[in-house]
Formats: structure tokens, sequence, C-alpha cells
């Protein structure tokens, strides 16, 4: 990572609420198609999240910790603060000096730049300013939400604005809380009913529809330079699972994510 930053631009997306069983079952039955070619040999990684929320998990996050592999350690990070006695820290972690990741991207020359989705970033009241604040720059609005049915079309379609009206020698950090998978997501799925609610074929269709349109995300963030891409999620959710509905709890559905980083070159953008 220490010749990635500030050679690369970084692309991170939480694929908020994101379960990895009905991830891999879409990425092995097809139903990725433009995600399964960049996932490293077509799959989804198995990991741990660092928390069962939405807000926990990406306070962990953007301090350099990153969903853990789901088997035993210790795993080097890719990002981490400088502290004594990190057992994750490596030669080729990018360690820097500030708090968070977000600032210490800024201080290697990055624009940083967050797209919101769920309502943690919608800037609405001081708890929903904590984790955009991190950003020098960030959006958001109603369409980027998790009632609209069009949240990742009008995210993309603010990424691209941002992207396009960037000097071409600045190096860009953008991230993006992608909102479509959690709930309410069943006007994802045709012939689903807001009366029937969600369920996990709700789910399954919503990240089918993310699918659809990230190839425009990633055409745009590679577009002036190869670009170093993180795609994960935050944390799972249950549909009845044990008798659990939802996250914030510690179900193996809500611990377990999918995970994957990979480069994107400009002569292989979608």
């Amino acid at each position: 990572m220490n010749e990635v930053v500030g050679r690369d631009d970084l692309l991170f997306v939480t694929l908020d609420t994101l379960r990895y069983d009905i991830a891999a079952d879409l990425a092995a039955s097809g139903r990725l198609p433009h995600l399964a070619r960049y996932l490293p040999g077509g799959v989804w990684e198995k990991r741990h999240a660092p928390g069962s929320f939405t807000y926990a998990s990406h306070q962990a996050m953007f301090a350099g910790f990153l969903p853990t592999p789901a088997e035993p350690g210790p795993h080097p990070r890719l990002f981490a603060a400088r502290f004594a006695g990190s057992e994750t820290t490596a030669g080729r972690t990018f360690v820097y000096e500030t708090p968070d990741l977000v600032s210490g991207l800024a201080d290697a020359g990055y624009r940083t730049v967050c797209v919101g989705g769920v309502g943690f970033f919608n800037k609405q009241g001081a708890l929903g300013d904590v984790l955009p604040g991190l950003f020098q720059e960030s959006h958001w609005e109603p369409e980027f939400g998790v009632a609209s049915p069009t949240s990742f079309e009008a995210q993309v379609t603010r990424a691209e604005k941002v992207i396009a009206e960037l000097p071409p020698e600045q190096r860009l950090f953008l991230f993006v809380n992608v909102s479509a998978l959690h709930q309410p997501n069943w006007f994802h799925l045709p012939g689903a009913t807001r009366e029937a609610g969600d369920s996990p074929a709700t789910h399954a269709a919503a990240l089918e529809y993310v699918d659809r349109h990230i190839g425009r995300l990633l055409a745009a963030m590679s577009g002036r330079r190869r670009c170093f891409v993180i795609v994960c999620s935050d944390h799972g959710t249950a549909y009845g699972d044990d008798g659990f509905t939802g996250h914030r709890l510690g179900h193996e559905v809500v611990w377990t994510v999918p995970y994957a980083h990979f480069f994107v070159d400009p002569t292989e953008a979608p």
C-alpha cells in the first residue's frame, strides 16, 4: 500500500448491510456479472465485520480496521494509524500519523470525498455529521437514501460529477456508502409488496440492482489513472434467522461479510 498511496486513486465502497451468504450465492450463480469480473477468482472473500451496525463498523474501518479474514491470523492490514504494539501493522501497511485513514490520506495529498447513503451519513443532526465530517467534501440527499428505489444510480451520478470536476493531477479518495441493500429493499424485486416486506430474495434483488450500475462508478474512477478499489459490507442482517431480525446483534449472518479489493486500470474500465 505504500506504493499504491500517492500513485493511484482510491475507491472504497461499502455495500451497507450486505450478507455474505447471499453475495456468495449470487456470484456463484452468475447473477453478478459486473462485480464478478473484478472479484479475485470471481468470488467474494469471507470476512468478519468490525462492527454489527453501520456507525460502529465505519468508525472502525475509517480507523484502518477493515473486515478481518475469517480464519486464524494475525492478518496484516492495508492501512493503520501509527501506534505502539500493533500486531497487524506490517512493512507493506500504509501507516499514517493522524487518528483516521481519511485524514491520513488527506495529509498524503488526496482529495477526500464521501457520497453517503444510510442515515448515519445524512448530515441531518449531530450524529449524521460525524462520519461525513471526516471528509473534506461530503454529499447526501434523500435520493441517496434507503427509501429511494434508484438510490445507487443517484449516488453514481453524483460521484461522476465530483470526479469530472477534479483537476487531472489531483489524487482522489472516494468513499461511497451504498444504501440499496438496507431495509426497505422490497421494491427491488418485481412483484414484491410493501405489505410482504423484505426478505432474502429482495436483499438479493437489491444486490443485482447495484451490480447493474456499478460499472459506471468503476469506469469513472479509473478514467483518469489506475484505481485501487475496496468493496465490502459493513455488516449483515437477519431475516428471521434463528428468530432474529435486523442487525446490531451477535448472529453469524450479521458478523460475516463479503470483501474484495482489486485494481482497475483505465484500459480495463467497463
